[in-house]
């Protein structure tokens, strides 16, 4: 059997038992699949690529085919789900304000994670070599990628604030998705990845 990816297995942790959940950019259903066989999940996938909709209905997901971008209001009614989950899509949204916004209203809590641009490696490449961070985190060069919108755990945090939005836990781990004892006593400066579970204050 395939090992679960380690940010799955974290959030995961974070999902009651027997609770409805939305996942936002779901792939190939891998983490709804992992909640419902583990923890009596019911819920629905976000996908926009055609194959990962095709994956996900071979893997018995129940799958919407739709662009983020254009928001949740067409499909869900407020409150219609305990959580609401969004992996590594985050900073390729074009307003993730609103995407953010979208998730507490949908959904009781959030759960995001993404690429902390306030990575020690990343400030490193932008000072000193003078170019846009490339790395496992972070894989894309300047004019190909799909992240549009990178932040720092800084920013996130401040972006909350501005939207009302309460964080009920964060961790951090590095582009293996492994949690790194150093990396939470300066989590915006030796941290890849941030994981924070949030709902509305």
């Amino acid at each position: 059997m395939k090992r679960l990816r380690p940010d799955f297995a974290l959030i995961s942790e974070w999902i009651a038992q027997g609770s409805r959940v939305l996942d936002l950019g779901c792939g190939e259903g891998t983490l709804l699949r992992h909640l419902r066989d583990t923890r009596g999940v019911s819920g629905y996938g976000l996908e926009i690529d055609d194959a990962n909709v095709v994956r996900c209905l071979e893997n018995c997901v129940d799958v919407i085919q739709s662009d983020l971008d254009d928001g949740l209001a067409d499909f869900f009614d407020d409150a219609s789900f305990d959580y609401v989950v969004m992996t590594q899509t985050l900073q390729a949204m074009r307003r993730p304000d609103r995407l953010l916004e979208e998730m507490v209203r949908v959904g009781r809590e959030g759960i995001v994670t993404f690429p902390n641009m306030g990575y020690w490696k990343n400030r490193l490449q932008l000072a000193v070599a003078g170019h846009m961070p490339v790395s496992r985190a972070l894989p894309y060069t300047w004019y190909d990628t799909p992240n549009i919108h990178l932040c720092t755990l800084q920013d996130f945090e401040r972006l909350c604030d501005e939207k009302g939005l309460r964080i009920l836990q964060r961790t951090v781990v590095d582009a293996g998705h492994r949690e790194q004892a150093l990396a939470a006593v300066r989590p915006n400066l030796l941290s890849e990845i941030a994981v924070y579970r949030f709902t509305r204050a």
